[in-house]
């Protein structure tokens, strides 16, 4: 698929001659997102500043038939940003702009391109922030944030996006702009906000953003719980909710991780734990005293072997950013790694850790657990090589195993990462044909001609398809 002439004028003419890419050397940068298994080359990038021009390019993408796919920081974990077909690459890098704050009734208003850390920054001042919070805080963006419903190590208490997000500017497959919901806490009528917030992309392109803002807490308390096995872990894990404490995090780093992160950052993390438990309480100064002393009680009486607390505020920064460089750091150990999103009950979680090394084990793959406990949403990691094409297949082969075994115990595919093309593939395990079908319908209101983002969510698109015989074949080649 290629880029004609006439088209590459008309879109320079909208948003200038340095916003239309079409060198191949360029659009590497934008052949994959943060998902490493699959790549491809999309026909071009183009760089919009305002819905206007968005809207503009669609209409003029949908007259040369090419498909259209939006497109943040890149740091998505799914495949959601992949061009599957080529076509036209809408990159919001340069629409970053916060475009007005309403400290009083808590709102913010912004492009999908600002970055999900600045829209904090911008109301710290007003002792104001966002909640949600994923690991890539510092480059992911808002818009993308929506498409994938993300979270992060503070939803427990706080919720994921849709929770967060009451307005939508959007541009429609046919190049209609359109406002959906507003500022108020619960618009009338079906909530398109919520159905389009987790829809990656498949159904409208987001543009700008309203954001409710949330007070920042009165005083936290920040601990770090070291214990001898994954089960006394996963049980503090299960204990401390069923006491019905509800911390504003609850995560869990294994041995592994804990060796790449140590190696990274040097904060005295235990090198010879099986686990250690980031806990952080949050609340009124004088209620937090009592909530911790319930905490470490029931880490104690999990046996836990030490229990830290981050006793200033550059403390608690280490802690968070050891916990938010993790997966980064894990590039020590590996020149690649692919991360799972799978979700199970918490009761669930010490049984499924060990199989899911025994699955990574059968693979010949070394398994890291890095992931939000409280709510029991999974992220293993597999280490590989991704210039083997026998270990790419492994890889997927070991994180399909493990999705599996999310489903037998009661979970889901996806507590925040999205299916994109990763786990189109495994979809069917999950719904059944009619709840595919009925999906299928929802999208085809929006986006009947399948032009945006296409090839992600359902299990027979064609990608899905022609990934999956790629890597059967690479599996096949490697046993000959």
């Amino acid at each position: 698929m290629s880029l004609s002439d006439t088209l590459r004028i008309d879109m320079e003419r909208i948003v200038g001659a340095d916003a239309v890419l079409t060198d191949p050397i360029q659009l590497l940068a934008y052949d994959c997102d943060a998902y490493t298994i699959e790549k491809a080359l999309p026909t071009a990038v183009v760089l919009p500043q305002t819905t206007e021009q968005v809207a503009a390019i669609v209409r003029l993408a949908n007259h040369a038939g090419l498909p259209i796919v939006p497109r943040g920081a890149g740091t998505g974990l799914s495949g959601g940003a992949l061009a599957a077909r080529g076509g036209i690459v809408l990159a919001f890098s340069r629409m970053h702009r916060i475009l007005w704050v309403d400290t009083r009734n808590r709102r913010l208003r912004a492009q999908a391109g600002a970055v999900n850390y600045q829209l904090s920054k911008a109301v710290q001042y007003a002792g104001l922030h966002f909640a949600p919070d994923p690991s890539s805080q510092g480059a992911c963006t808002i818009g993308g944030n929506v498409a994938e419903n993300s979270g992060g190590p503070h939803t427990l208490k706080y919720g994921v996006t849709v929770n967060h997000i009451t307005g939508l500017q959007v541009v429609l497959p046919d190049g209609e702009i359109m406002e959906l919901g507003g500022e108020e806490d619960e618009p009338f009528g079906y909530d398109l906000v919520g159905l389009l917030t987790g829809s990656e992309g498949t159904l409208a392109i987001v543009t700008e953003v309203v954001a409710r803002l949330t007070p920042n807490p009165q005083a936290t308390r920040t601990l770090l719980a070291v214990f001898e096995t994954l089960e006394d872990a996963s049980q503090t894990v299960s204990d401390i909710i069923a006491a019905g404490i509800v911390p504003a995090a609850l995560e869990l780093m294994d041995a592994l991780t804990l060796q790449a992160v140590e190696a990274a950052f040097g904060y005295g993390f235990p090198l010879d734990a099986e686990a250690v438990l980031l806990i952080e309480l949050d609340g009124l100064e004088a209620e937090l005293d009592g909530e911790q002393a319930r905490v470490l009680d029931i880490c104690q009486r999990n046996c836990a072997r030490e229990v830290r607390r981050a006793t200033t505020p550059l403390e608690r920064a280490k802690l968070w950013a050891a916990r938010k460089k993790a997966i980064g750091a894990l590039g020590r150990l590996a020149p690649s790694c692919v991360t799972q999103d799978g979700v199970i009950p918490r009761s669930k979680l010490p049984q499924v850790l060990r199989e899911a090394g025994r699955i990574a084990e059968k693979y010949g793959l070394r398994l890291a657990n890095v992931f939000h406990a409280g709510d029991g949403n999974l992220h293993p990691v597999l280490l590989f090589d991704d210039s083997d094409p026998e270990q790419v297949a492994r890889v997927v082969e070991a994180g399909d195993e493990i999705l599996a075994l999310c489903l037998r115990e009661g979970g889901s595919l996806s507590g925040e990462h999205g299916i994109g093309t990763e786990k189109c593939a495994s979809m069917r395990q999950m719904f059944t044909a009619h709840d595919l079908e009925m999906m299928r319908r929802v999208k085809a209101v929006f986006n009947p001609n399948d032009t945006l983002n296409p090839d992600k969510m359902f299990p027979d698109t064609r990608y899905c398809y022609e990934s999956k015989r790629r890597l059967t074949e690479a599996r096949r080649g490697a046993a000959v």
